[in-house]
């Protein structure tokens, strides 16, 4: 639709005439007012002819007030009191061009359509703008394609209330891309609960999701809303979903019917409204035909699949990532820093981060720990990767097996491997190495327990059970 906004009756019904014949729709105001409001029309008006002297207010104040609102418009001003100043007055205002009465209609008509022809170009540019070039999205940080495809699908879901499925490498960011969901969507003001269905002993995993009552059993003095309830009305996030125990994943398919939560040793349920997203680092299919998932969860879980690229596929954006968790950590460790040398962004760059953005995290906190100065050199790097300058780096390289080799390394040392490096005043107490040795493998495997243990040949409930003493350790401690 064009709008025509002309005060002289017999010029508005002319200008109106000459666009109906060229195709276009018109309607006509005769007040700047009556503008004002046909602006808010459904649909609204894509190009507007515009007089500059109205009965009312001046077609300059109605085309500031196109441009406060940012419409989508294109304004040709027109006046009979034409001027190299009332143009430079009108440019400068925001007008596509401008006309100097009298005019012929071929004038007209080609004026008014090249300035159509530009909004929607500039249109069009701001779109593909917002589609490639954005440099980071909620706490994503990244301008590569691969994770401009992740924002749009996350802009296209965040406001559904169907369950995302989000896939993925350890370390790659899945709660990121909950958060952004959540943040993105209509449940933005309402909680956002997470849990981790890996770090939780399978008999504590219901109550952790569903709550329990007081007296449910052993330990529980008090009831407890469990994580579904208290993210009412907003996300529920489950990582590491395919940890969900078989009898669980049958709880889990109930709630996701019935959108009812029953605490443990309870005899009621009560209704609970939140989005559920989910994410796992395993292929979930793989998963249903092993056995070890319930298909008909799968498929309820399942309806908007989200997969995060790991960091070797993001080219330049491990630079990015690096440079601000650089800025990030030289601030809180109070250090001098201020960039990577060409070498080691050329070191970071040929990494293919196995443990992905959570590996990337650790070396540069490592770094800036252990160092100062005003680059970050090579030599620092290959450091804090755990290998010597002139190695190369693999995806069985670097934490994974600094990690898988600390244990026998501090051993050594404790035991007095070399007899002349001292007594037993050197000698430091077992619990000490081996925690030593557990945080840093489940470090090197990016938080995932069960990983970091098949690593070290334990079972992931020996891992949880010592954790637990040593947070009670270092709760007496305090």
């Amino acid at each position: 639709m064009i709008l025509v906004v002309e005060d002289d009756p017999a010029l508005a019904r002319h200008y109106a005439a000459v666009l109906e014949e060229a195709g276009y729709r018109v309607e006509i105001a005769e007040t700047g007012r009556e503008a004002l409001r046909l602006m808010d029309a459904d649909p609204p008006p894509r190009g507007m002819l515009l007089d500059v002297r109205l009965p009312d207010i001046d077609g300059l104040e109605v085309l500031a007030q196109v441009r406060q609102r940012a419409m989508p418009l294109a304004v040709v001003v027109a006046t009979a009191h034409g001027s190299v100043n009332m143009a430079v007055n009108a440019m400068r205002a925001g007008a596509d061009d401008f006309l100097v009465k009298p005019f012929d209609q071929d004038r007209l008509l080609f004026t008014l359509r090249h300035a159509l022809e530009r909004m929607a170009l500039r249109g069009e540019v701001r779109r593909l703008r917002a589609e490639t070039g954005r440099p980071a999205f909620h706490r994503f940080i990244g301008a590569s394609p691969t994770m401009q495809r992740v924002y749009r699908l996350v802009e296209a879901a965040a406001d559904s209330g169907a369950t995302v499925f989000v896939t993925g490498e350890s370390g790659t960011g899945k709660e990121l891309c909950a958060e952004a969901l959540h943040r993105q969507g209509g449940r933005a003001d309402f909680p956002f609960v997470a849990i981790n269905c890996g770090a939780i002993p399978h008999d504590l995993m219901e109550s952790e999701i569903f709550g329990h009552v007081k007296g449910a059993f052993t330990g529980a003095v008090q009831a407890r809303a469990g994580a579904a309830t208290r993210a009412d009305g907003g996300t529920l996030f489950l990582d590491e979903v395919g940890e969900l125990p078989p009898d669980l994943q049958t709880k889990m398919l109930r709630f996701l019917q019935t959108g009812r939560v029953r605490p443990v040793g309870a005899d009621v349920d009560h209704a609970v409204s939140c989005r559920i997203v989910c994410a796992t680092n395993r292929d979930p299919w793989a998963e249903v035909q092993a056995g070890r998932f319930r298909e008909d969860l799968y498929y309820r879980l399942h309806v908007i699949p989200i997969h995060l690229p790991p960091l070797r596929e993001r080219g330049d954006d491990v630079l990015e990532i690096a440079r601000a968790l650089l800025t990030r950590f030289t601030a809180e460790e109070g250090k001098r820093f201020s960039g990577f040398s060409a070498a080691a962004e050329s070191r970071l760059l040929a990494c293919p981060w196995p443990g992905n953005v959570r590996q990337l995290e650790n070396v540069i906190r490592t770094v800036v720990v252990l160092n100062d100065g005003e680059w970050v050199e090579v030599a620092m790097l290959a450091a804090a990767m755990g290998e010597g300058p002139a190695s190369s780096l693999g995806p069985g390289d670097g934490p994974l097996r600094s990690a898988t080799g600390l244990f026998g390394s501090v051993l050594a040392g404790a035991s007095g491997g070399d007899a002349g490096a001292g007594g037993p005043a050197t000698i430091r107490p077992l619990w000490r190495i081996e925690r030593e040795a557990i945080e840093h493998a489940i470090a090197a495997c990016g938080g995932n327990i069960p990983r970091a243990a098949a690593h070290l040949e334990v079972s992931a409930s020996t891992i949880y059970r010592k954790r637990q003493v040593w947070a009670e350790r270092d709760g007496a401690a305090e």
